[in-house]
């Protein structure tokens, strides 16, 4: 098991290592495993880029991506330029139906809602927002229809775990209450924790997941 000293070298060194990612930027303090990175970015797509940098490192139990978006003057765009980018993204992507999906921006902060079939619609759609420049922030509203039975959706979310993570799926709860999935348990490190999540998400009718799963590095 790593000490949160090693934790804190090895986070530190996965972001210098990245070259999407302004490293002088940033601090990273680590308690019991727990990974806390703040400063400042120049963008949104960057933050993003940070967080997946921490997960790649090993030991970590958990994140808390704290960076301010402060956009640097040549990214800063206006609102309509900003949902009118987002629009375009929307319509030329394959996975998403974009009829379906509303777009609020207000100070370059992004709102979707509507409704999808599939999480991962839902999913495609936020991915579109993030390396587009002005964008400081994204909530994703965009709810998924319920169309599958409670029984249906914990049978697929076990049959993928097990396919997936047969140790772990033999100590990972589900619940499941209409669309909302709960996880309960524990998993050896935090790739597992995503790949369980993961499943829940990928699975038909799934529109939400409540993470009670506990990192046990």
């Amino acid at each position: 098991m790593k000490t949160d000293a090693q934790i804190k070298a090895d986070v530190t060194a996965e972001l210098a290592w990245d070259p999407s990612i302004d490293a002088a930027a940033i601090g990273v303090m680590v308690k019991d495993g727990l990974v806390t990175v703040a400063g400042h970015l120049d963008s949104f797509a960057q933050k993003h880029a940070v967080e997946r940098a921490v997960r790649r490192v090993s030991g970590v139990g958990g994140i808390a991506v704290e960076p301010d978006v402060k956009l640097s003057a040549d990214h800063k765009r206006g609102d309509s330029e900003i949902a009118e980018a987002i629009l375009g993204a929307l319509r030329w992507h394959s996975w998403v139906p974009e009829e379906r999906v509303k777009v609020e921006v207000e100070n370059g902060w992004v709102t979707l809602s509507g409704e999808v079939d599939w999480r991962y619609q839902s999913t495609s759609a936020e991915q579109c927002m993030r390396p587009l420049m002005g964008v400081r922030g994204l909530t994703n509203n965009i709810s998924v229809k319920q169309c599958v039975s409670e029984k249906d959706i914990s049978a697929e979310i076990g049959a993928a775990l097990t396919r997936q993570a047969r140790m772990e799926a033999e100590q990972i709860k589900i619940e499941v209450d209409g669309g909302v999935v709960t996880l309960r348990g524990n998993v050896h490190s935090l790739p597992e924790h995503d790949a369980a999540v993961g499943a829940a998400w990928a699975t038909r009718g799934v529109s939400r997941v409540v993470d009670g799963l506990v990192v046990k590095t």
